[in-house]
């Protein structure tokens, strides 16, 4: 037996062997009522650190099953859930400055197409821990839907895009809903501040969560990926942030798909463009006049609507280069790396808070 899982089969039998005192300890002694509540409370209070020290461990092969232990303290979780008949998996990252005393932000985070929530966590490429440990917000990576157990290729059902998530039709949805739901009881969090965010594929997810899941999330921010949803009718309007790159390669920034970026582009979509997406969006938030630029320098320009339903904006950030990357991030692999010009994780979380 592996040494973690040893780890972990001591740790119940503590658990047991210390409860089975305090219950014998009740049976053989008779308690007022004030000594009963405290006994109640000695019992919380050895349970919450049992779950403690199980987390302090490292995850067991694939993840928790229980995902309803609750995480007292910062570091990196990893838990798998059942749904719609599949194993799927989430990682959740809790900063340093997190205590469980306020009620925190968290950002989701939907990988590309073809990738999995380790690469989005990898701070290296993206620095969403970097972010959060920076911004003081807990970032949840969802894995998305894979054919294989190690969750590897994996894809998103955003609509019309993208893979095995789309043709399976897969309710990921669903799965995104349960694992915000399982982290609003594992950890404060500040319901009325979840907020999306993905790339590509991840971030075309964003967009139908725009459209089906407005109850939860309070605005989005997705990055080289546009809205690819056949119909949409969100319960209320939601506040966007889209970046993308003038020379995206993939999903072209005035629409389709590359030529060269897909060997199957039956696995993909004609994409919609940036500025249709973005006029689709001002448009069911009621915004009203023209833009304000907000930002302009030699590698990128925001522009915002300020004036939309229930206080909400809609934003593009547009950078002169990039390609299909995240701006400020870093590619492994391709020929031109992601604009420096802004720091997409900077300008989503200012972005984020302008809305409070």
């Amino acid at each position: 037996m592996k040494k973690k899982h040893l780890k972990l089969l001591n740790i119940n039998r503590i658990e047991n062997f210390l409860l089975a005192a305090l219950l014998g300890t009740m049976l053989c002694f008779p308690m007022s009522e004030a000594q009963a509540e405290d006994d109640t409370i000695l019992k919380s209070l050895l349970k919450k650190k049992i779950a403690e020290k199980v987390l302090e461990n490292k995850d067991p092969e694939g993840g928790w099953t229980d995902t309803k232990i609750r995480i007292t303290q910062a570091g990196d979780y990893t838990f798998k859930v059942k749904h719609d008949g599949e194993d799927r998996k989430y990682k959740i990252h809790v900063p340093k400055s997190y205590t469980g005393a306020v009620k925190t932000p968290v950002i989701v985070a939907l990988h590309g197409g073809g990738g999995d929530m380790d690469y989005m966590g990898n701070d290296k490429y993206y620095g969403l821990i970097t972010s959060s440990e920076k911004y003081g917000f807990i970032v949840v990576f969802p894995n998305g839907y894979s054919r294989f157990k190690s969750g590897k290729l994996a894809t998103w059902n955003g609509g019309t895009c993208c893979g095995s998530a789309r043709d399976k039709k897969i309710d990921d949805v669903g799965f995104i809903r349960k694992v915000v739901e399982n982290v609003k009881a594992q950890l404060n969090i500040d319901a009325g501040r979840i907020y999306a965010t993905g790339m590509s594929n991840g971030g075309i997810m964003s967009y139908r969560l725009a459209c089906e899941a407005t109850d939860l999330f309070k605005a989005i921010a997705p990055v080289a990926g546009t809205d690819n949803m056949p119909k949409c009718n969100p319960t209320r309007p939601i506040s966007v942030l889209h970046i993308h790159a003038l020379n995206d390669d993939h999903v072209l920034f005035n629409g389709g798909a590359g030529e060269k970026s897909f060997r199957d582009k039956s696995q993909v979509t004609e994409f919609v463009s940036v500025p249709d997406t973005v006029n689709l969006w001002v448009k069911r938030n009621s915004c009203e006049g023209q833009p304000k630029r907000v930002l302009q320098n030699d590698g990128a320009y925001c522009d915002l609507y300020a004036n939309c339903s229930g206080g909400t904006q809609v934003k593009l950030c547009a950078t002169k280069d990039g390609a299909h990357s995240w701006p400020g991030g870093y590619k492994p692999r391709g020929s031109e790396q992601p604009s420096k010009a802004i720091s997409a994780n900077d300008v989503m979380w200012k972005f984020f808070q302008s809305l409070e």
